[in-house]
């Protein structure tokens, strides 16, 4: 095997770890990093230490899906408290610096009370001076903002703490991971390393192009134990060639969630990258062997893990030129600028763009629309609806937008004009601000305010308004989370008598009943584009 060219096997998981715990993209960025160390990671190690068998029913417990409950039985109490006393000793400038930002916080609400800011500079908590800018909005009310790039360039952002768990998946099945940390495990390759390194890159470049396994070999330090795992991810099988599109129109895949694939003119776009693994399954779905050898533009809608998945994400660094993202920069806590998150992990090219701003491609213009609701009504940039307009033909991606003040599309739409294809979200119940915000809260809001305020997206009223609005011919429900690969990240079982279920169902019958050609999409789909029509594949989509 030593001198034999292999390639990597598609079901090859390389799972990013920071500090044992699956990295998403707030445990990125420093200031997000530290918040999320103080109010999640310990306080889940915390409750699990005291009551390991609470834990251990919660998540036997469908109710309780994606709840803070670790997916360990009650025998693994004692590793837990080696992780939490080594989370006290190696982040503990991380908790300080969370520390500080609660004292900071009551500071401002203490003492700003419409005067000068000025004298309160010599107030900031010393580990946060030179790095806040305090300031009122033009209500009076005080904040502060980070300067985001200085803290990357801090010991607030140490890539020690990163690493990546590599094993080999065969099923769907995978345990809820934001409330669960990575511990120890024979049959999965635990390597630190950072995400940035070149090494991960040679790595997965094999899953299309072969190397010998010593090359391999060479790029990462590997115990021999360590090494009889990594034995195992490699094979002297060929993966099936790719099929690139050559055709005059656009060919439209969909991978699941809210995956998209567009290839048009020589052009290859990918949005919201979450991609399945290759094994058996009853569920047809594309993989990472469907993706172009290159792909030219990948474009972020928002800054949520079902949207930006490092899992994903690391294995395509090698073949994406570009990256769009939304445009931010403003340094606010629940805000972190994706740009300078994905520029630290090692990506390269990656242009941000703002509502109503384009990029102009040979063939294709994509162009940034507002983002409505689904981040529970708090000051969010980081989010962009996307129009992909070819020459005679256009795409509108509303991801989770939520509709909830027609009047901006009634003004995006005298601008872009009606659209032929639809893509909307509609997960419209959406889990409260606290699931996902909650460790950035200074005080802990009333569960009904709480419960008030969802990561959710439009409606039937709301999404049929912008069929009403837009015109389309087509219109693709998705971003519901249901792909069963998907329940790592989502945590999401929908029955029949599911809201999200019952107001897409009821949006797709309206539309058809219209003669607009609708679905909610599922597994996969392909579709191919002509100047002059549709051309679908049937039987693509499993209900």
């Amino acid at each position: 095997m030593s001198n034999q060219k292999v390639y990597l096997k598609s079901n090859v998981v390389p799972e990013p770890l920071f500090d044992n715990w699956y990295a998403w993209p707030h445990l990125i960025s420093p200031a997000t990093a530290a918040m999320n160390i103080v109010g999640r990671h310990l306080k889940i190690m915390n409750s699990y230490i005291l009551a390991p068998y609470i834990h251990e029913a919660a998540v036997k417990n469908p109710k309780m899906l994606g709840g803070p409950f670790m997916d360990f039985s009650r025998n693994r109490v004692e590793d837990v408290k080696a992780l939490k006393g080594n989370t006290l000793n190696k982040q503990k400038h991380m908790v300080a610096f969370a520390e500080a930002v609660t004292a900071l916080n009551k500071m401002l609400a203490s003492e700003g009370k419409g005067e000068s800011l000025e004298p309160l500079y010599a107030r900031v908590p010393d580990i946060l001076k030179g790095y806040v800018e305090l300031l009122y909005d033009v209500n009076n009310y005080p904040s502060f903002r980070f300067f985001e790039p200085l803290l990357y360039n801090s010991p607030f952002y140490n890539d020690a703490a990163q690493s990546i768990a590599f094993y080999l998946i065969n099923q769907d099945d995978r345990p809820f991971v934001l409330s669960t940390p990575r511990l120890s495990d024979e049959d999965v390759l635990l390597i630190n390393i950072p995400f940035a390194s070149p090494a991960i890159d040679e790595l997965f470049k094999m899953q299309r192009t072969p190397q010998t396994y010593n090359y391999i070999r060479a790029q990462f330090d590997l115990t021999t134990q360590q090494e009889e795992v990594f034995k195992t991810f490699f094979t002297e099988e060929a993966p099936p060639p790719y099929d690139p599109y050559t055709g005059t129109g656009a060919r439209v895949r969909y991978f699941g969630h809210a995956c998209i694939l567009v290839e048009t003119g020589g052009i290859s776009i990918l949005a919201d990258p979450v991609i399945s693994y290759g094994y058996d399954s009853e569920i047809s779905r594309y993989t990472y062997t469907d993706l172009p050898d290159q792909i030219d533009y990948v474009v972020i809608t928002h800054n949520h893990q079902d949207h930006i998945l490092f899992e994903t994400m690391l294995q395509l660094r090698h073949k994406v030129k570009n990256i769009i993202v939304p445009r931010n920069g403003n340094g606010s806590l629940q805000d972190p600028s994706v740009k300078l998150m994905l520029a630290a992990i090692g990506f390269q090219n990656v242009i941000e763009l703002d509502e109503m701003e384009s990029v102009k491609l040979p063939k294709c213009t994509i162009t940034g629309i507002p983002f409505l609701g689904e981040h529970s009504d708090l000051a969010i940039r980081t989010k962009l609806c996307h129009h992909v307009k070819l020459d005679n033909f256009s795409f509108l991606f509303a991801a989770d937008s939520c509709n909830i003040e027609p009047k901006l599309y009634e003004h995006v739409h005298r601008v872009i004009g009606d659209v032929d294809v639809l893509f909307l979200g509609m997960e419209c119940d959406g889990a409260p601000l606290s699931w996902l915000y909650g460790p950035y809260l200074t005080e802990q809001l009333p569960k009904e305010k709480d419960q008030s305020r969802r990561l959710a997206g439009s409606n039937y009223e709301r999404g049929i308004d912008l069929v009403n609005r837009f015109h389309p011919r087509e219109v693709f429900v998705y971003a519901m989370g249901q792909e069963p690969w998907l329940n790592y990240i989502m945590s999401l079982k929908y029955t029949d008598e599911s809201n999200p279920i019952i107001a897409s169902n009821k949006l797709i019958h309206d539309c058809r009943q219209r003669g607009v050609t609708a679905e909610r999409l599922f597994g996969e789909k392909e579709i191919l584009y002509s100047e002059v029509g549709v051309h679908q594949h049937p039987d693509q989509i499993l209900a």
